[in-house]
């Protein structure tokens, strides 16, 4: 096969058009093309009436053929061979494990990193074991709509905790900026497909699942690991970390808490970047942990529509495009830097407490992207040294202060505060809604949301907000709503971790994931599991060796 790069062809070209622009790049006729695959497609949108495609393409032709083209076009960057994306186990299936039960790996959490950890450890023959503190996802599902729609909040099961991770009621995005080599990406996409994921999510630019998918495919990943000898065990907290003192503080198993003792000396530790009591639970039991820096602000919400035009022109609507999502960075004057974060094209704005007494923001979508909002966090970023000094865990203690903050500003009833965003810029508190109406539940709370972020916060957001209208006309129209508070977006700690993947100061621990600092979303949490449980399966085979 071929990889051919760079096939640049009209937003609305017929279907005969792709064959045709690969015999005009190879000089080749149609009819020597055997066969034509989309390994990628993308679309150019800067110039707003003359949107482009832009494909990777796998071309097969005669093998006589194609031998020729490669020797013809060898210092091309637009044509040479067809990569090969497929995943190799570190260890056969099977292999010569040993099957005491401290070899048994245990796998914390089951959110994104903790469901491919599990799968890849289940596929190499490992038999892993799962503890999950929430609940299976369709019951998790049961307890968040409790949230939402009665104000009961199950602080065990919700949007944070249970099957599936946070990811599960967000926007499904599957892309990320992790270098991948290995093709660790494929591998995480490949087997999404084969448990229910639309297949277009192997080649689209940036793929997306959506909450309703995601519940289905979910269960389709945990009937895989079990199918393989894995099992998983729900409403299992871990309370205590059985661990050495001395001798490099080597890892003996974990108490739940039920009382029950499970030993392990290999611990995948996939518990999400929300588990503040595990954090604490591990920095009393001698794990290594250091504070790093997170991002702290509102959701913003604005019509799909004004999203839509100011992206793609009068192309806003095409069905290839879809919805309409948009990045953005402003440096400010005093020092801060404020970005968006977690876009949800065509989506709400959720309840994603897991504390009472708290309320906090979060973003999600369904694969249709069809409702009538845009919405993403407006996050300012924070730092420990200036901003939460003292302990390992003061950006915990922050989050927790700022998210019972808007509790309060909410009334106390899990209603979220929120602003337009004209009062906003005008320092004036907000009485009536405008054109824009919003979608978080249970319900918002008008306000002046100037007293909900640190001073310089504010003050940041308000001059990106401008700075954003120059790049997306209406981003800071007068009616566009923001709620409080957005504080998740992303751990406020790291548990450091060395080359072979292990704590660095506990041997077989393996911290994971976003909670442990080395993700940032579904595909980068999933890749991350990946690694880890390489690392596991390794581990395990030296050890049966020594």
């Amino acid at each position: 096969m071929l990889r051919l790069n760079e096939i640049r062809l009209p937003l609305d070209h017929a279907p005969a058009a792709l064959a045709a622009a690969v015999a005009e790049r190879l000089e080749i006729e149609a009819a020597d093309i055997l066969d034509i695959r989309v390994f990628k497609r993308s679309y150019d949108a800067r110039h707003k009436s003359r949107i482009l495609l832009i494909y990777q393409l796998d071309v097969e032709v005669a093998p006589a053929l194609e031998q020729q083209l490669l020797e013809k076009f060898g210092h091309s960057s637009r044509v040479g061979p067809s990569p090969d994306t497929r995943y190799r186990h570190v260890a056969r299936a099977g292999a010569d494990f040993p099957t005491a039960p401290r070899q048994r790996p245990l796998v914390i959490g089951f959110g994104p990193c903790g469901i491919l950890a599990a799968l890849l450890l289940a596929q190499m023959g490992l038999k892993p074991l799962v503890l999950e503190r929430g609940q299976a996802v369709r019951q998790r599902t049961r307890d968040t709509w409790g949230l939402w729609r009665k104000r009961r909040l199950n602080t065990e099961s919700n949007v944070q905790y249970g099957e599936g991770g946070a990811g599960t009621f967000s926007d499904g995005k599957l892309y990320s900026q992790v270098k991948d080599k290995r093709h660790l990406g494929r591998k995480v996409l490949e087997e999404f497909v084969a448990a229910g994921a639309p297949e277009e999510i192997l080649y689209v630019s940036k793929p997306h699942i959506g909450t309703f998918r995601l519940v289905t495919m979910v269960e389709k990943l945990r009937a895989e690991i079990i199918r393989l000898g894995g099992e998983i065990r729900f409403g299992q907290k871990v309370v205590s970390l059985l661990r050495d003192s001395e001798g490099g503080g080597q890892v003996r198993g974990v108490i739940t808490s039920d009382g029950t003792s499970i030993l392990s000396e290999h611990i995948v530790l996939a518990v999400g970047h929300s588990a503040r009591d595990t954090f604490q639970m591990l920095l009393d039991g001698g794990v290594y942990i250091e504070p790093k820096p997170f991002s702290i602000g509102f959701r913003i919400e604005h019509p799909q529509s004004v999203i839509d035009r100011a992206r793609f022109g009068e192309n806003a609507g095409h069905p290839i495009l879809g919805a309409a999502d948009y990045k953005l960075v402003h440096h400010c004057k005093n020092g801060r830097s404020v970005y968006s974060f977690c876009m949800c094209p065509g989506g709400t704005v959720v309840a994603a407490a897991s504390e009472e007494g708290r309320v906090v923001t979060n973003g999600m979508s369904q694969y249709s992207r069809n409702e009538r909002n845009a919405n993403s966090a407006i996050v300012v970023g924070i730092n420990p040294e200036e901003d939460f000094p003292g302990h390992v865990l003061a950006g915990i203690d922050l989050q927790r202060e700022l998210e019972s903050l808007a509790y309060r500003m909410g009334g106390e009833n899990y209603n979220a505060p929120a602003q337009l965003v004209g009062d906003f810029l005008r320092g004036r508190p907000s009485t009536a809604l405008g054109s824009v109406e919003p979608s978080y539940q249970p319900g918002i709370t008008l306000t002046d949301l100037s007293g909900a972020l640190p001073e310089y916060a504010i003050a940041a957001i308000r001059e990106a907000l401008t700075a954003f209208e120059k790049q997306i006309r209406g981003f800071a129209m007068n009616d566009a709503v923001l709620t409080g508070t957005e504080t998740r977006s992303s751990s406020p700690i790291c548990i450091r971790r060395g080359d072979d993947f292990q704590s660095v100061n506990t041997r077989g621990l393996y911290p994971a994931g976003e909670g442990a600092g080395y993700a940032g979303g579904i595909l980068s949490a999933a890749i991350d599991g990946i690694r880890v449980a390489e690392a596991v399966a390794l581990e395990i085979l030296a050890d049966s060796s020594r």
